[in-house]
Order: structure tokens, then sequence, then C-alpha cells
């Protein structure tokens, strides 16, 4: 497989080539990195938050918009599919980079440039590292990332800071929840490698969930975001082998299911790694073993998300 950030930059260059047309800035750090900012001072939209979830998955997923109902009423959701879903979710896609620095800066990175670390244990079991010259971190945060941040991504990804690019964006803009919402195959996936299924036995993922309403309220944004997962997110996947843990890779396996995240949140003390992970999954999954059984687990909440999102 060719490098997965060699890959993401050419969906970079895109972003920078459409800036005008998908309200993006792109812009040049004095240490030479490059910060595009998709939905923290830019307007960004639905278009930008496609691309910004094809960089995440660098280029390895298919992601569109559909139509759909929600509490009867029309809403958008996000799809996403991908044939190669352990390398394109859990070694791209999934939030596992925390970013802070002394001058302040909080974040939460996800994309390629993980693979060229390699810390977490998705890489070992998946058994794919990343090298290249370029790094690309999105990067989830209320604030654009400074100097600072480019030269921390750059020594832990071992690379120039010319050659790091950091696509930014807040978690309640718009981009961010089409983002958010194109998680659905992620959650589920890494559910099975939390109860101990190989992740490269899952052949192909699909997911979708609605795109929850933007807010600048990013308290509130974290509720409706991932609740639009946990109440309204379904996935499909197609796995190599059977097995007797699929039950509880779906956000009814959860004690907290039924409590909207606003306020899992808060009796986390808002602290986002204190969030037990069970509580980060799709609301419903279907699994279709090879030569084997199918498998569908889970439900979605019409009426809780539809009180989350704000519905009158």
């Amino acid at each position: 497989m060719e490098s997965i950030n060699r890959t993401a930059i050419e969906l970079v260059d895109e972003a920078l080539d459409f800036a005008g047309e998908l309200d993006v800035v792109g812009y040049e750090l004095d240490n030479g990195a490059t910060v595009v900012d998709f939905g923290i001072d830019a307007a960004g939209g639905v278009e930008a938050g496609l691309l910004l979830a094809e960089i995440q998955t660098a280029g390895l997923a298919n992601l569109q918009t559909r139509m759909g109902k929600l509490a009867g009423a029309p809403r958008q959701y996000v799809e996403l599919s991908t044939d190669h879903p352990a390398v394109a979710l859990l070694c791209s896609q999934k939030a596992g980079w925390e970013l802070t620095t002394e001058g302040g800066f909080e974040g939460l990175g996800s994309g390629p440039a993980r693979a060229l670390v390699g810390r977490e244990t998705e890489f070992e079991r998946v058994g794919y590292y990343d090298s290249s010259e370029f790094a690309t971190l999105t990067i989830e945060s209320t604030a654009l990332p400074d100097e600072e941040v480019a030269e921390q991504v750059a020594e832990l990804a071992e690379v120039e800071t010319d050659g790091v690019f950091l696509p930014t964006f807040a978690t309640g803009s718009t981009a961010g929840s089409v983002t958010t919402a194109a998680r659905a195959a992620e959650l589920a996936v890494f559910r099975l490698l939390e109860v101990g299924y190989e992740p490269t036995d899952v052949l192909h993922a699909s997911g979708a969930a609605p795109l929850a309403p933007p807010t600048r309220d990013e308290t509130e944004a974290m509720g409706r975001t991932n609740d639009a997962l946990a109440y309204g997110g379904e996935v499909h996947l197609q796995v190599a082998r059977d097995d007797d843990r699929f039950s509880e890779i779906v956000s009814t396996a959860s004690e907290e299911y039924g409590t909207p995240f606003v306020e899992v949140f808060e009796d986390a003390d808002w602290d986002f790694y204190d969030v037990p992970e069970s509580v980060f999954a799709p609301a419903q999954v279907t699994v279709d073993v090879v030569d084997g059984p199918v498998y569908t687990v889970g439900d979605t909440d019409e009426e809780l998300l539809a009180e989350s999102f704000g519905y009158r």
C-alpha cells in the first residue's frame, strides 16, 4: 500500500486549490508548516467536511451525503464506505493523538500522521506503520495551531516542519459535524478491536449517521455529534470469521445508554479521556460473516436524538 500520508497530501492540495469554493483558508506558518482552517475562523461547509473526512481516511474511503428522515422530518446523513477498514479507520481516521503545548494549545489529532508515530495499540494489532516526508494531522480544536504545535508534530512524526500539514476545525462547525458523522464505521471497528476481535478480519465497513446541527457552543456540539453516533449511527460490516462478542460493539451495550452525551461528559468532569470508551459506539450494527450467519445488534433512538438536536 502506498504511504497514506502521501495520498492524504493530494487531498490537502485539493483543499488549497479550491479554498474559495470550499470556504476554507490555508496559510503557511513561520516555520514552513501549513495550516488549513476548515472551521475555526473559516466558514467551511458540507463539501469541505466531506473532503476533510477524506483527508482523515487518507483517501481510502468513499464519502457522500444523502437525505433521510429523523423524527419524521428531512435530515441529511453522512455515509462512509471502505474496503480498507483497519488502515483507513483505525490507523488514520481515529482521533487518537492528544495535542497539548506549553503555550496552552489543546486539540485532538486524527489522520495519517498517527501512522508515522505508531505508538497506539491499533498499529501493532493491524501491523501497519507509515514512512513519509509529509505528515498530515487533522486537528479538532477551538483555536488554530501555531508553530509550537507544528514543531511537536514534526518531532514525533520525524519529518521537517515544512512537511507538516494541519487541517483544523471546531467540533461544532459544519465540517466538524460532517467528519464526526463519518465516524460511525470507525467506532464499530474500534469496539471490535477493544473486545479482542482481529481488526484485519474486518473486510469491509460502511457507516452512516445524521448530520448534527452546527453550533459554536463546543459543549453542546460535543453532545450533539456524539449522540448522532450513539443513537443514530448505523453500520454494516463484512467480516472473515464469526464471534460471540458482536453484541458488545453497539452503544446499547454501554451502562450509559439512554443518557445524553453532554450529561456523560459532565459526569466525567468535562475530561474527554475520562469518558467510558464503551460510550463511543454506533447505535446499530449488521455483521455479515463470510460463509456464515448475519447478525444485527442494537437499535437507533430517534426520540432521544431529536431532543439532543433541539427539534421543536
